[in-house]
């Protein structure tokens, strides 16, 4: 695979390697992939269930609920388990119809072409612009991008909105679910192989949830030789905006403690904060 051509300069020293997670990094998806969450549990409990922000926030703190279709099924069953009733186990739903009816959302009523983008997925504000990658490359930092969503998804931002023509990426279904660190490592030798990077290069691996950073912490484990580490960043619907407020300062707060406890060597409020001086002084 060719790299987009502002990948690195050979004037400088490669130093370091960022992979980036994509929702809520690159992208604000509090109205579009959380929006489609809602909808789909509303609708699959018929109505009385419609969860929050908060309430995916809670959910994903577990660690394990990096895929929406999953946590979607997920706070379905635990609404039902609440009313004693025992759909999980003995009427449950088929994940295919989850699936199907969160996509119809997100990516738009016509699934079936593949071409045809119209769902929430076309309301989403970015959240970092192509001139922060190069400014990166221009530090001696390769990037790529590791991430829960579907290829074609990501690459819908990748390619659509930040213009990049060949991202390094690892997508859903091309590596386990996170905090699995298998297709973190995929992206680190895509850029190893690609732009002829010396080995045992530092990783940084930012994202905005607690699997993210345990990602990152699974990696330093699994290969201690090397080191990995992973910066949080907030996603724009924790963020405070009236800094008067204490309820939003709580929420902002607590959302940071919650990755710094995963394992976040720094917490964010915009991706682009990570400058290479940055980079060089959480190393």
């Amino acid at each position: 695979m060719a790299l987009d051509p502002q990948q690195l300069s050979p004037q400088i020293p490669p130093r370091a390697l960022v992979v980036f997670d994509i929702d809520g990094v690159v992208r604000d998806v509090s109205q579009s992939y959380r929006r489609a969450i809602a909808d789909t549990v509303e609708h699959f409990t018929q109505g009385a269930y419609r969860p929050t922000l908060g309430d995916m926030d809670t959910l994903k703190a577990e660690g394990v609920w990096n895929n929406d279709w999953l946590a979607s099924q997920e706070l379905i069953y635990r609404y039902w388990d609440r009313q004693g009733d025992r759909r999980r186990t003995e009427n449950p739903w088929p994940y295919a119809a989850i699936v199907d009816y969160f996509q119809r959302r997100y990516r738009g009523q016509q699934l079936e072409d593949p071409q045809l983008w119209d769902g929430y997925i076309t309301q989403e504000p970015l959240l970092m612009q192509p001139g922060y990658l190069g400014q990166l490359a221009g530090a001696g930092v390769a990037w790529g991008f590791f991430s829960g969503a579907t290829r074609g998804s990501a690459e819908y931002v990748l390619r659509g909105r930040l213009g990049l023509e060949h991202p390094p990426l690892v997508a859903m279904g091309e590596a386990p679910d996170k905090p699995d660190p298998k297709g973190l490592y995929q992206v680190v030798v895509q850029l190893e192989e690609e732009l002829g990077l010396p080995p045992g290069l530092p990783v940084v691996y930012v994202g905005d949830t607690v699997a993210d950073m345990y990602t990152a912490t699974q990696a330093q484990s699994q290969r201690p030789g090397r080191v990995w580490r992973g910066v949080g960043v907030l996603p724009p619907h924790v963020q405070a905006t009236d800094p008067q407020n204490p309820e939003q300062q709580q929420v902002q707060a607590a959302y940071g403690d919650r990755l710094i406890q995963a394992g976040a060597v720094a917490v964010l409020s915009s991706v682009m904060e990570l400058t290479g001086d940055r980079l060089e002084s959480l190393l």
